[in-house]
């Protein structure tokens, strides 16, 4: 990948407003925004394809991010930040090519489209480019009031109500840190196809820390949400449900205690216990791994891994959802994918390059963190579907093992799909029932291995509507998980000996 040109900020800052809501806001507006024309992305595409690759796509990004935090009790932090520039991807065979500018004038973007139409040269035949608008079908993410109408000022209060909502609901609270973050992205990219279209993607996050201190143990946790949503999101509502939430799990941590270890069923719970199936199953589902050997899933399409009652999914169609997209970062509309069937597997996750390999239509999978780097297969909000059982029914069923509902960071290896999990708290199950508190335990298991075993799921399907963001070669993406509660018949637990 090689990078040319140098910073220029438009001169256009600040007069968008109208894109969230303007239905007429299309190929139009990208080009005025962007200060480009058509012929001037015909010159581009023509110059990117000039040594013979198969097939080239422009990717422009406008997007301007701001956070407000509190801290001791006031808000004392504000901060933005603007990226704006274009990325030129040619594809040649195996071969891919990648450029990008942070100025949009003609000579820069030509500069671009030829370094990367070196890198990825071929004997592929010109042909006349004729570019036509792909107009959204569905709006995932309609937003009412825009971010850019709405000021600091105006932002500052609903942290100040949070902070002194926590402190209002236990008394043991000695400090509370609360951030709220708002991003918006113009999203312009066409192609060699001759595919055009724009994409207003909003987004929020809103966080806050508890620190509880009784008898001189202290205690933390936290609860965030986030959404592709405007400023219509922040009401009393949530601001309620995060102070309640940070309290109630900041609080149980003092009765907890760190169980013995060993290896035992392991009921994981609703919602945020998605982060497992994301992270030790979901990334062995990407294609470009399985493409490539990597993944241990690489040689079971269409074939059987796991329990009938299991559906494993990857949507980018839920309304105002943390992952959701409109149309991906290759062109390809959003679209909701099974990658597990009754417990078959029945598809991987495609981009272009992996679709074109199995000779199947990509689904929607092709994403990027900005215009700097090129498009590669990522999740968007991936669940398990609820099954048949209650959870009562399922825990009722294990005399000795732990109940996991709060997960943090962990560690997995892609190819083999084994993991290490921490476990932030949960219970122990004890003859079928939950017991005593738990925290700060490690699962430690084979992704795989654990579908496998999995061997009820619940019908309490959750989304955790979290501030998860997926990493995967440098890049990070916004990602959404969920799951019913299940249970997994055997993992190692990490506890005391």
């Amino acid at each position: 990948m090689v990078m040319l040109g140098s910073l220029a900020a438009p001169s256009f800052l600040g007069g968008t407003a109208n894109a969230a809501n303007d239905k007429a806001a299309g190929i139009l507006f990208a080009m005025n925004h962007f200060g480009v024309s058509e012929g001037d992305l015909r010159k581009v595409l023509t110059a990117a394809l000039e040594k013979g690759g198969d097939y080239a796509d422009l990717f422009f990004e406008h997007s301007y991010r701001n956070n407000v935090s509190l801290q001791d009790g006031a808000v004392n932090r504000a901060s933005s930040n603007i990226d704006f520039g274009m990325g030129v991807r040619v594809l040649s065979g195996d071969q891919t090519g990648y450029a990008y500018v942070e100025s949009v004038t003609l000579d820069e973007m030509l500069k671009a489209a030829r370094t990367a139409a070196q890198i990825a040269s071929g004997s592929g035949a010109k042909k006349p480019i004729n570019l036509t608008e792909k107009p959204i079908s569905n709006n995932h993410y309609t937003v009412q009031l825009p971010w850019d109408e709405i000021s600091v000022k105006e932002k500052t209060p609903y942290l100040q109500v949070i902070n002194d909502r926590i402190f209002e609901l236990d008394k043991r609270v000695m400090k509370v840190n609360a951030s709220l973050g708002d991003s918006t992205s113009h999203i312009f990219f066409c192609n060699s196809e001759g595919v055009m279209y724009y994409d207003y993607r909003p987004m929020v996050t809103l966080a806050a820390v508890c620190i509880m201190e009784q008898d001189g143990k202290i205690e933390n946790s936290y609860a965030s949400r986030a959404y592709r949503m405007g400023a219509e999101f922040l009401n009393d509502e949530i601001i309620e449900t995060i102070a309640k939430e940070a309290v109630e799990k900041t609080s149980i941590l003092f009765e907890a205690v760190k169980p013995k270890g060993g290896e035992m069923p392991v009921v994981m719970g609703a919602g945020g216990s998605g982060i497992l199936l994301h992270e030790a199953i979901g990334h062995a589902f990407e294609a470009d791994f399985n493409r490539k050997n990597v993944s241990i899933f690489s040689d079971q399409l269409s074939k059987k891994i796991c329990n009938e009652h299991i559906n494993v999914v990857d949507d980018g169609t839920i309304p105002f959802n943390r992952g959701s997209v409109n149309i991906d970062d290759e062109g390809v509309e959003g679209q909701k994918t099974y990658i597990v069937k009754n417990g078959i597997l029945t598809s991987y996750l495609h981009d272009r390059i992996s679709a074109k390999h199995y000779g199947i239509p990509s689904t929607g999978n092709g994403r990027r963190e900005s215009f700097r780097m090129m498009p590669i297969p990522r999740m968007r909000a991936t669940y398990m579907e609820a099954g048949n059982v209650s959870e009562a029914e399922m825990i009722s069923t294990v005399k000795k093992g732990i109940y996991a509902s709060t997960f943090t960071n962990g560690q997995v290896q892609i190819g083999a799909g084994d993991f290490t999990f921490f476990v932030k708290n949960g219970y122990l199950i004890e003859d079928g029932k939950l017991t005593q508190p738990i925290k700060d335990i490690n699962i430690i298991g084979n992704g795989p291995k654990a579908l496998a075993d999995m061997t009820m799921v619940g019908n309490n399907y959750e989304m955790d509507n979290g501030t998860w963001t997926c990493g995967k070669d440098g890049q990070s993406c916004p990602v959404t998980c969920g799951m019913p509660s299940a249970l997994v018949s055997k993992l190692t637990v990490g506890g005391e000996s």
